[in-house]
């Protein structure tokens, strides 16, 4: 499974079903039970507010993430439609409705028993260019951040072939890692409608009862609170809260733009293998040798000989939270020295230094780190000026990573305007890749385009075998 632009999918023609999700029952906020009412967390709660600021501006913001897979043999459209209901069911956050009452941000969600699907035939579409085209006006006009249900779903069926299934989601009820959820909950409740049966899947714990406790443990810190100590010593370095992506984008200061995506293959599987073998030769990790390639990679284009960037890191832990869905995401700095004279092993020695005294801080929210720390910043449509912005996903290692080859799963991400770049790598079993949304400007192209270069001749040469001195 990777991630790409939903241009990238091949998708083939055929006839079209959406299924539109509407609720008996009002939302839950004035029955008995916590589990029904509450406050969103701190990345609902910013993200439901920058959305609402900007509705009525001439630069609305909007997103959606996304994932596409198929469903083979002739289609059973009861066992799908199940299969979809069972979904929206089982997730408490698929659920909610959010209203902005008197400060925090709160939701109330819809009783399990009370969703409805309604099946509504959309045509049929004869290229791959219109079924594209039409799924992207439809995520676009469908997924509303301030709206319930924050998702649509629906699928593109044809007489012998696979099914297409798709599924888009606005950010406040998912994350990138729970697109592999949403496929595999979808394929395996599918197949047991198909055979009759009720779908057995793992427990997966409620996104709200996440929000619930973060609220409950960091709703009150305070500038001074030690917790915020990793930060404030990051900010001294770096000089603010946000590192800056050190090349240049061609963009203006407090200005946002068009947004263009793209994406491609860096290394194959045995070049990856390759270089997941010289981290482990000097100690590391895979992603080690990939955040010390990204950061010579930036030296070599100009950048500065520290590395500093925001990593965003899944906050799902090993229990029932793995199989959930919800924004699991938290953002944190990290830093280490990419100095000329280092060598691979000190490179990745550097890599995991860093890494480890940002985990030391992994409790904290990024949003509550944010609005304590630079608050100047904090009521802003973006980030002050273009940020540093890595993330890495192992996507061999989710839910239902074994039949990702029979499921053909792709996630997709759309955004309406950025003000810089932001870059996801994934390995997968056919190599690594990388996922990048940067601003539509001429002089961002060029950069993106020689850093991406740049990047995979990094990446080659690291993972070369070591030379031995004669």
């Amino acid at each position: 499974m990777r991630q790409a632009p939903l241009e990238a999918a091949d998708i083939a023609p055929g006839h079209i079903v959406q299924w539109n999700i509407r609720s008996s029952g009002a939302a839950c906020a004035d029955r008995p039970g916590e589990e029904y009412a509450g406050s969103a967390s701190f990345n609902q709660d910013k993200h439901h507010s920058l959305i609402d600021e900007t509705r009525n501006s001439e630069e609305p913001l909007a997103s959606w993430l996304a994932v596409t897979f198929e469903v083979e043999g002739p289609l059973d459209q009861r066992a799908l439609e199940s299969a979809l209901l069972f979904l929206v069911r089982r997730h408490h956050v698929l659920r909610c409705e959010f209203q902005r009452l008197v400060g925090d941000l709160s939701y109330a969600v819809h009783r399990p028993e009370e969703i409805e699907l309604e099946a509504v035939g959309m045509g049929e579409f004869d290229t791959p260019r219109e079924v594209h085209a039409f799924l992207t006006d439809s995520f676009r006009k469908h997924i509303d951040t301030l709206e319930w249900p924050a998702f649509t779903m629906g699928a593109v069926v044809r007489d012998d072939d696979p099914t297409t299934v798709y599924l888009a989601f606005d950010h406040i009820v998912s994350d990138g890692m729970s697109m592999p959820n949403v496929v595999r909950d979808v394929q395996l409740a599918y197949a047991a409608y198909c055979d009759g049966t009720e779908p057995d899947l793992p427990e997966a714990g409620s996104y709200m009862e996440f929000a619930r406790e973060q609220r409950h443990r960091y709703t009150s810190i305070g500038v001074d609170d030690d917790r915020l100590a990793y930060w404030k010593s990051f900010i001294a370095r770096n000089g603010s809260l946000f590192p800056r992506f050190p090349l240049d984008l061609g963009t203006e200061p407090s200005r946002l733009y068009p947004a263009v995506s793209d994406t491609a293959t860096l290394l194959d599987a045995r070049q990856t293998a390759a270089l997941e073998a010289r981290c482990e030769e000097v100690g590391g990790k895979f992603f080690m040798g990939l955040f010390a390639a990204v950061a010579v990679a930036l030296r070599e284009e100009g950048g500065p000989d520290v590395y500093r960037a925001l990593m965003p890191l899944s906050e799902r832990g090993r229990g029932t939270w793995r199989h959930s869905l919800g924004w699991f995401v938290n953002t944190l700095p990290i830093e280490f020295s990419v100095a000329e004279e280092l060598d691979f092993a000190q490179l990745v020695a550097g890599v995991r230094d860093g890494f480890a005294a940002m985990m030391e801080s992994i409790d904290v929210p990024f949003v509550r780190a944010w609005e304590l720390l630079a608050p100047e910043h904090f009521t802003g449509r973006c980030w002050p000026f273009p940020v540093n912005f890595l993330s890495y996903i192992d996507m061999r290692k989710c839910p239902g990573a074994e039949n990702h080859a029979r499921w053909q799963p792709m996630a997709h991400v759309w955004v309406s305007r950025v003000n810089g770049t932001t870059s996801w790598f994934q390995r997968d079993e056919d190599g690594l890749h990388i996922h990048t949304v940067h601003v539509d400007l001429p002089q961002a192209h060029r950069t993106m385009a020689r850093l991406r270069r740049t990047l995979r001749e990094t990446l080659l040469a690291m993972a070369a075998p070591a030379t031995v001195p004669a």
